[in-house]
Order: C-alpha cells, then structure tokens, then sequence
C-alpha cells in the first residue's frame, strides 16, 4: 500500500508540474513576448515611428507598473521595408523562432493580408493590425484571430465624400489611390459619401513601389478637376502637392489620414508654401502640434516617454501618439486575458472592449468591440491645415 500511495503521490506531482508549465507560447512567469512588423526602412519608412512609439510605451509602462499581472511586455518589431515577402519572413521569425505570443500592431494592408491565414492557422493573435483595410474588420468568421484599429479606409472616404457633398456643392473630384485594397477602398468610401452629389472625373492609380507619382498627378491636372484626393503615403503624397505646385493647378486638397500626420504636412509646407493650406483630413489621436493640446497632461507625458525610451524620435509626429493609443488598449487587453495570459483570453478581451477614457484620443472617441464589430475606433474628427498645424471643426463624425 505504501509503495502505491508513493506512486500516486509521485504522478500527482508529475501532473502538477506539467500543468503549471502549460503556458502559451511567448509567455512565462515574468514576461510576455509580442511582436510586429513595421517598415524601418524603405518607401513607407515614415511609418517607423508605429513600431517606435509602442515600443516606447512598453517600455514605460514596465518601469513604472512592472508590467501587467507581474508580466513584463517585451516587445519587437522587425523591420519588413513595406515589402509583403519581407512582411511573411519576418513573421515567420517571429512566430517559429521567437515564439511570440500574439503579433501587434504590423502594419500595411497587403502587408497583414499576406501573413493573416498564417497566423490564423497557428492560432496566433493579429492584434491592432496598423490598417484601415475592410477586411480586418469584416472576416472575421473566416480569420477569428485578427482584429483592426483604425476607422476603415471605406468610412474614412466615406466621410470626405459626405464633407465635400456638403460644402462643395459642385465639386469636381480627382483622385491619386495607391493601386491596393488600400487605395481602391478609400475611393469606393469616397463614392458612397458622395452618393451621386460631387463628380469624380479623374482618377490615378500609383504601384507602391514607384519612384514617383509625377505623371498620375499631370494626368489629373488635365481633367481640370477643383477637388483633389489623395490616398497615398507619406512619400507619394509629399510628391503629389510638390507636382501641384509645380504644374499651377489650385484644387481643394483632401489628404488622407495615413499621410496627414504634422511632420508629414511641415514638409509639404516647406515645399510647397500656401497651396498646403486648407487641405482637409481626418484625425482621431492627440496632434502634440495641436494648440489645443498645449497644455494637455497626457500629451506632457508623451513627450517624457518619447524623450526617455525613444529619444531620436520626432515628439511632433502623430503616428508616435498613434502608436502609443494602440500600446494603451493592448495593456488594458492582456489585464483581461487571464492570469496567465492566454491567446483565447487575449481574443476574448479584444472583441469585448468599450473604453471611452484612453487618454490619446480625441475627447469623445471610444474604443469599442464585439465578436461581430471589429474596428474599435468608428469616430473621427474632421482637421484642416492653417498656420502650420491641423485645426479641428464640427463634430465628431462616424467612420463606420
């Protein structure tokens, strides 16, 4: 009897032991592994500083609460040069050989759809995918392991074509989209805003990998259109409002919010001088150029943690405040993902969100989910550029 009683107790130990190591991958008794893919380099590396602001925020927020639940957040972002391949090898890294446990915050639409069935299939998170693309949104019965963050590109456009249809009544529209999902969303959301009120009589498509945009933007001068959009990045639009000044065309110009960020428009300002004024765009994030944010507590912090961990980083550009805001909900997130953490938790937190208080947001926008609705932020704030920074006005408007 006794050496029975041994060999229990000795399987109840044995039993015990294994399930206290049962952790899911990335995770361990003082840390949590994330990671994400961002373009460090290349045609879109303006968009570093989405991997570089949420990495700073990480880093405050381990010094100062010791992570989350006693768990550490360590986070690394590859640098994939906007290159979908790039985007697939790197993930791979960090899902086989790095073993994260959820992938954060990679951004560029072809960018996440190239790697999504991955890392669906391997049940691993795609949490804050960095895209407005529709179908981070939409599919999620096909790929219940991916969620969005910002407004769609379909509501985005959507909520231009509802401005110009009210305040430019005889608009003639031309259009410069990037030739991806991206860019055809934002047009078609720009249709339906319109809803057969404003007159789209050009449109430009630019590969993404181009050296410029100089001929599209002739092309769409040519149609003499008094509204032009553009859907493009940073590089790409910079061109476009340099190619404007440069052939003497003087539309409306509406940018999209992917390449309006302050230190984004301060370039085209110098370039370009007063043609930049009254370009109008969208924002949802705290601008630290915002006058209205001069003396704003959390836009104060974001400047010490900027300053801290991130100290190369430009403190006027909004995409760090972006990625801080992503950083923000993802703590909040793994607080309610179980203890330990779990990827199931972590996707049950995500689709179950509804915080009206994070602090780099525009007063009023709430972060909000379900299982079913899976673009947290649908509100945004119509911006026009004057005085060398954005001004908000109106209301907050839907992006849905």
């Amino acid at each position: 009897m006794r050496s029975i009683a041994i060999v229990l107790g000795a399987l109840a130990l044995a039993s015990a032991a294994a399930g206290a190591t049962r952790l899911d991958p990335g995770v361990s008794s003082n840390e949590v592994k994330i990671g994400g893919t961002v373009p460090l380099s290349g045609v879109a590396a303006a968009y570093a500083s989405v991997g570089r602001g949420a990495d700073a925020y990480f880093k405050y927020w381990n010094e100062t609460h010791g992570g989350v639940k006693g768990r550490k957040i360590d986070y690394e972002y590859l640098d994939d040069q906007y290159d979908p391949s790039k985007t697939v090898d790197q993930t791979r890294r960090l899902i086989q050989e790095d073993h994260v446990f959820a992938v954060f915050n990679s951004l560029g639409t072809e960018q996440n759809l190239a790697v999504r069935a991955l890392l669906n299939g391997a049940k691993v998170p795609q949490i804050f995918v960095a895209s407005g693309g529709l179908t981070f949104g939409r599919d999620y019965k096909q790929y219940p392991y991916t969620i969005g963050f910002l407004p769609s590109y379909v509501a985005e456009g959507t909520i231009y074509g509802k401005y110009l249809r009210a305040q430019k009544k005889k608009a003639t529209i031309a259009v410069l989209y990037q030739d991806d999902d991206y860019g055809k969303e934002m047009l078609r959301g720009l249709e339906k805003g319109l809803a057969g009120r404003g007159r789209i009589v050009a449109k430009q498509s630019y590969d993404p990998t181009a050296s410029d945009v100089n001929s599209q933007v002739a092309a769409l001068k040519s149609s003499k259109a008094n509204t032009f959009l553009i859907a493009a990045t940073p590089k790409y639009a910079i061109q476009a409002y340099i190619q404007v000044k440069k052939l003497g065309w003087k539309p409306q110009i509406v940018v999209n919010q992917v390449a309006s960020a302050s230190n984004v428009m301060k370039i085209v300002q110098s370039s370009v001088g007063s043609l930049a004024n009254d370009s109008v765009s969208i924002g949802f994030v705290k601008d630290p150029t915002d006058p209205r944010f001069k003396k704003d507590k959390v836009v104060a912090l974001y400047r010490t943690v900027l300053r801290k961990y991130q100290p190369s980083a430009d403190p006027s550009d909004v995409y760090n405040v972006y990625a801080m805001a992503v950083a923000y909900e993802f703590v909040n997130a793994l607080a309610h993902a179980g203890n330990p953490p779990t990827r199931d938790g972590l996707m049950r937190a995500v689709t179950h969100m509804n915080d009206k208080k994070n602090p780099f947001l525009y007063p009023g926008v709430v972060v909000h989910t379900t299982p079913q609705s899976r673009f947290p932020i649908t509100q945004a704030q119509l911006i026009r550029w004057r005085a060398g920074h954005w001004n908000a006005f109106g209301r907050l408007v839907s992006a849905r």
